[in-house]
């Protein structure tokens, strides 16, 4: 006699379709109760030139001198958050399906916005790949944010600064990949793809704008130390006239996104797990990243912690509709196993398992 067939999910497949039937359910419920929610160009053209409308107003009454610059960073970077949300949401062609000049001109405009960041068509490229191999050896967008590093120095240091990063950890980051070919996960085609992204993802804005930003890093921390050395230092007359520009670029554009990327950067290489995940299974890729002390960080990336994890288990979900349903889906998520607040990952250099966290 063959014994009942049993509705709890046993194995982590049957776990993903549970936790993803909830999602989908919780979102399907939200519209029907707000039918204005089915409106999703609308909605998301709308919270994108808000944005937009909130960092131009800003940055205009710095330029006038009516807000402070120590205001004016963290405002700044905050909108340029939720524009980062929405260029992920178009990654995955959220918006704007049939007028697919719309999405263009949104991810190109976003990108003008948050220009420290790589060519938004080719991030889509690592962004799928991202899917379909998280948390092993050749997730480049991961690694990309210090994703599976030791925490120390370095670390912290490169957490905001992908131009940075890519040089300090190029040989570690090409090894992976060498290895990912040599072991058949990844082909040669892709390995050479990735490494056409890296040296040409970054033009023309970002590594331009990085240029910039070291120089005002570098001028300002000479001055720095000459005035506390008690030496008699004066730039150039052609290079401090540079500043006339190059300072309020820095307050309006390149500090508040050195702020966000922080702020992402820490909140997502530390909620997604490295290096010791099974291959394509869900459960091991991501968790919950909520505690308390977050809160700051999670203020300058829309509280990507909260709901990132969610998006993995169903991508096709916009950035406001997953918060506004995160509480069905934490409920989904933690009655099939999914972790949250895992903050033992800060010692295990993001691996999954304590057993396999490098020494």
């Amino acid at each position: 006699m063959l014994s009942p067939v049993s509705d709890t999910p046993v194995n982590d497949s049957q776990r993903t379709i549970a936790i993803r039937k909830a999602i989908i359910k919780a979102g399907k419920a939200f519209r029907e109760r707000y039918p204005f929610l089915r409106h999703q160009n609308a909605i998301g053209l709308g919270i994108f030139l808000t944005s937009l409308a909130a960092i131009t107003v800003a940055s205009i009454a710095y330029l006038k001198g009516a807000l402070p610059v120590w205001l004016l960073i963290p405002w700044n970077a905050f909108w340029m958050g939720i524009i980062h949300e929405m260029e992920h949401d178009l990654i995955h062609f959220m918006y704007f399906r049939k007028q697919k000049w719309v999405a263009d001109l949104m991810l190109g405009t976003g990108w003008l916005v948050r220009p420290l960041t790589i060519n938004p068509w080719f991030r889509r490229e690592l962004h799928f790949h991202h899917h379909k191999y998280s948390g092993t050896m050749h997730d480049v967008e991961e690694r990309g944010v210090t994703n599976g590093e030791k925490w120390n120095f370095k670390r912290l240091l490169i957490t905001p600064d992908l131009l940075l990063g890519g040089i300090l950890r190029a040989v570690s980051i090409r090894k992976d990949i060498v290895q990912s070919v040599k072991d058949g996960q990844l082909s040669r085609t892709q390995a050479l793809r990735f490494k056409f992204i890296k040296q040409y993802g970054m033009l023309p804005f970002t590594f331009l704008l990085y240029v910039i930003w070291y120089t005002f890093l570098i001028h300002f921390a000479i001055h720095g130390i000459s005035g506390w050395m008690g030496w008699t230092y004066s730039s150039p007359s052609w290079l401090e006239a540079q500043f006339q520009w190059i300072n309020p670029l820095v307050a309006i554009l390149i500090a508040p996104n050195i702020l966000r990327q922080f702020c992402l950067h820490f909140i997502t290489s530390n909620l997604h797990y490295y290096g010791d995940v099974e291959s394509g299974n869900i459960m091991q890729q991501t968790q919950i990243l909520t505690a308390w002390w977050t809160f700051p960080m999670q203020l300058f990336c829309f509280f990507f912690g909260y709901t990132h994890a969610i998006h993995h288990f169903h991508v096709n979900e916009t950035f406001y509709i997953r918060h506004l349903t995160r509480h069905q889906a934490w409920e989904a998520m933690r009655a099939n196993g999914v972790r949250f607040n895992d903050l033992g990952t800060f010692n295990r250099a993001n691996r999954y398992h304590k057993v396999n966290a490098p020494a």
